[in-house]
This record gives C-alpha cells, sequence and structure tokens, in this order.
C-alpha cells in the first residue's frame, strides 16, 4: 500500500528517480488511506470479515451491500491514531531534512566535507566519490531515528510484520542505492554546470530524462528483487493467471502469463496491493500475495483490472510527459534558486560558486523545498490518473463478473479495513498528500457506477 506518507524524504536523488519511477511507472493499485467524509454507518459499525472467510467466499455472491466504508469501532480508532500519526511524521520528516541541510551548510560542514574530497584527489570524479557518499549517509543518519520511529509505528499498529534485522537491511540497502544514484546524478550536474553555467538547468533535464528511464526500466529485474522476493504467478496461481487472461481479452490487451508475477509481501507487511511497474521488455503487472490471501478472486480481479486501466489508458507515458515538463520548470526553479542563494549566503557557508562540490547541499536544500510545495501538483494528477484507472476497473468486469459494482466496492472495503485507511482526514491532507483519492470515495463511486442502467454508454470499454 503506498500510504500519504512517506517516511523517507530523501532528496539525494535530486528525488527524480524515486518520484519519476513511484509515481509514473509503478503505479500502485492501492488507495491513500482516507476519505473526506464522516462514515455512513458509524453508529452501526461492521466487524471486519476473516481473510479465511473470504477465501472461501469467492465463489459465492454476499449478502451484503458495501454501499460505504465501515469500521468496527476497534479498527475505527487504530485507523485515525495510525493516520494521523503518519501525517504528523511526514511534516516533520520534511521539516527534518530542511533543517538538517541549513545546519551543514551554517556550520561549514558541507565545506568541510568538500576540503576533504579535494585533499584526495584533483581529479573531479574521485572528489564526488568522497563528497557524495558523506553529505548523502550523513543526512540519512540524521533522518535515522524518524524512520526507525516510522517502523515502530507500522509494527505497534500491525501493519508491518517485518523484523528489526530484516527492516535494518533493507534500510542499509537502501542507503547504498540512494549513494550511487546520487553519485551519478552529482557527476552529471558537476560537468553540465561546467560546461554550461547559464544553461546547465537545460542541459541537465536533457540527459537526466534518459537516465531515470533506464532505472526505471531495469529496476523490476535489478532493484525491485532485493527487497522482496519475486515469481511467477503461473507457479502458485494457475487459475488466477487463467482468469486474468480472460479479463485481458476482454480489454484488448492481452497479458502474457510471464508479465504477471507474485511478491511475498506477507513476509513484511500485512497491507494489501498490487501495481504496474517497467518499461518495454521489463514491463509487468505485480499482484502481492496478501492480496490474493485476503481478497476473493473476483476481487482480485478487480485489482488487475484497475492496473489493465494504468496500461491501456496509457498512463506511463502521459506521466512521463507531466513530469517531464515539471521537472523542466523545477530545473529551471532550482537555477534561479541556486545562484540567489550564493548570491546571498556563499561567504557565510564557504561556497565559492555553483560548480563547488559544497553547493550540492544547496541544490538538495532547494530540491527538498520545492518537492514539498510541488507535492499538490504532483499528487492532483496522480489522483486523476488513479480516477480513470478505476472507472477502466468497473466497466472491465461488467459482464464478466456477477455484481461487479459489489465486488469493487467490496475490494476497497477489504483495503481500508486491512491498511488501516484513515476514515476522516482534513481536507488538507488529502489536497496535500494523496496520491488517490479518497478511499471511501472511491467505494461509494465504485458502488454506484452504473451507465448501463441509465442507457449510457461506458467511458473506456466499449
Amino acid at each position: 500500500m503506498e500510504r500519504c506518507v512517506c517516511f523517507h524524504r530523501f532528496a539525494a536523488l535530486l528525488c527524480l528517480s524515486l518520484c519519476f519511477s513511484a509515481a509514473v511507472c509503478e503505479t500502485s493499485w492501492a488507495a491513500e488511506m482516507a476519505t473526506e467524509k464522516p462514515l455512513p454507518a458509524q453508529a452501526l459499525p461492521a466487524p471486519p470479515v476473516p481473510s479465511e472467510t473470504r477465501t472461501a467466499q469467492s465463489a459465492t455472491p454476499r449478502q451484503t451491500k458495501t454501499e460505504g466504508y465501515k469500521l468496527s469501532q476497534n479498527r475505527y480508532e487504530k485507523a485515525v491514531s495510525y493516520s494521523r500519526a503518519s501525517y504528523t511524521l511526514y511534516f516533520v520528516s520534511v521539516a527534518l531534512s530542511v533543517l538538517a541541510l541549513v545546519i551543514l551548510l551554517q556550520l561549514g560542514i558541507a565545506a568541510k566535507f568538500r576540503d576533504w574530497a579535494e585533499s584526495v584527489s584533483d581529479k573531479r570524479w574521485v572528489q564526488a566519490l568522497v563528497f557524495v557518499p558523506l553529505l548523502v549517509l550523513t543526512l540519512d543518519a540524521i533522518a535515522l531515528p524518524l524512520r526507525v520511529y516510522g517502523h515502530v509505528l507500522s509494527l505497534r499498529y500491525e501493519v508491518s510484520v517485518q523484523s528489526w534485522g530484516s527492516w535494518f537491511l533493507d534500510w542499509s540497502k537502501e542507503q547504498m542505492l540512494m549513494a550511487g544514484f546520487a553519485l551519478i546524478f552529482a557527476l552529471i550536474f558537476s560537468a553540465v554546470i561546467r560546461r554550461s553555467p547559464q544553461r546547465w538547468w537545460l542541459h541537465f533535464w536533457f540527459v537526466a530524462l534518459p537516465v531515470l528511464l533506464f532505472f526505471v526500466f531495469i529496476s523490476p529485474w535489478f532493484i525491485d528483487p532485493l527487497f522482496n522476493t519475486f515469481e511467477p504467478l503461473q507457479v502458485s496461481h494457475p487459475e488466477l493467471v487463467a482468469a486474468i487472461e480472460k479479463l485481458t481479452e476482454h480489454a484488448g490487451v492481452p497479458i502474457p502469463a510471464n508479465r504477471m508475477f507474485l511478491m511475498r509481501a506477507s513476509e513484511k507487511t500485512n497491507d494489501v496491493d498490487a501495481y504496474v511497474t517497467g518499461l518495454g521488455a521489463s514491463k509487468r503487472v505485480v499482484i502481492w500475495d496478501t492480496t490474493i490471501q485476503k481478497m476473493t478472486m473476483d476481487e482480485t480481479l478487480f485489482v488487475v483490472g484497475h492496473e489493465l486501466g494504468h496500461y491501456v489508458l496509457g498512463h506511463v507515458w502521459k506521466g512521463f510527459l507531466f513530469f517531464a515538463a515539471l521537472l523542466l520548470v523545477g530545473f529551471y526553479a532550482l537555477f534561479r534558486g541556486l545562484h540567489w542563494s550564493l548570491g546571498r549566503w556563499s561567504a557565510d557557508w564557504r561556497i565559492y560558486g555553483a560548480e563547488d562540490w559544497a553547493s550540492f547541499a544547496v541544490l538538495l536544500l532547494l530540491l527538498e523545498i520545492a518537492m514539498f510545495l510541488a507535492s499538490p501538483i504532483v499528487n492532483g494528477f496522480s489522483r486523476m490518473q488513479e480516477h480513470a484507472a478505476d472507472v477502466f476497473g468497473l466497466e472491465v468486469i461488467h459482464g464478466i463478473l456477477p455484481d461487479s459494482s459489489e465486488v469493487a466496492a467490496q475490494s476497497f472495503q477489504v483495503l481500508g479495513e486491512v491498511d488501516l485507511a484513515d476514515p476522516n482526514p482534513p481536507e488538507f491532507i488529502t489536497f496535500w498528500l494523496y496520491s488517490h483519492p479518497p478511499l471511501a470515495d472511491r467505494l461509494v463511486f465504485a458502488y454506484s457506477y452504473d451507465p448501463w442502467a441509465k442507457g449510457e454508454s461506458p467511458k473506456y470499454v466499449k
């Protein structure tokens, strides 16, 4: 589940590869944890249905209608408490990242790292090998206590089942990847800014896009397996593969069985999710084993239908164009901000110019602020795509699954129960943080969407 809270707001990647791959090419089905409306039946809460019962019910129609998102009193209180803690943690982590970078600059620590790097060698690439990891790992160490607290929360509320040893191993691998990516972008940035001091923002944009596409392309093969176990879905769930093939044929976009994968998420989390990832030869649909365990076959097929929507509606390339345009504007803003900041504080920070390695810390500071301010724009665009994928998923299962609207609504109900979806967040949180429409809104829309009964034409699947 992609919660609206990102516990690790690290900008050393220039936050490009993370934002791009997560928001554009690894589109999660899971909703953000919230709804803007009170629970429709809060006075009469319905207890969650055990996962074993769901499995047994996979071939039978449900006896009750899922007209609104309902939680037991215990789950309701947990969802509210967990979500509020997560929101707070997000804003605190952003503030800490900004404060840490300001302190590193103001105390001359970034300049000291530069001095160490320059004392090692006169070669720029060797200096980068010293300076970038020093800066990256220092920032990671500062952020570590909040990361630890985030995992404490997820264990306390039984969202995570990952042991501390496994968690720390994942964190360590993540830091190595971050340092490596940051080093690549820092070297590119250094070369570009030295070649074109006044147009580096444009040249860097041209170079960064193919590099990011390359990372997205190789991620399913080389990066994702570092953190989770994947296997062909056909191996353990051939009946689900057969059902998905029928669904993809109905959608007009047959997906080979060798592009469907199961992720062993239950080793680390209780969340349910599915997503599409990769580009070209690496493109695939991934279903978490927790989704199959806790949802019926029909509910899982709706999840897959939603993912097909991202594929059929061209969300990967539309998202790429959107983010490319946003990055171009963002790089120009960084160019202006960097020169303004250095013109005002370079003496205090002991930075000699934009090509100084220590200016990379200034760039990260500006980028952290820019990412935060751009969140409503990025998430607003994402919510539109997610809603469109919901519509496609509802249309593609219509006529194939009995009572398809109920199936879709119930899938959102299961999602909320398992992932502790926030029943009633502030509107500001939805606007600022949510990459998906509020869960309760999605559930109500799924239950009520019926153009066929009104004699209207479906929007996507004719």
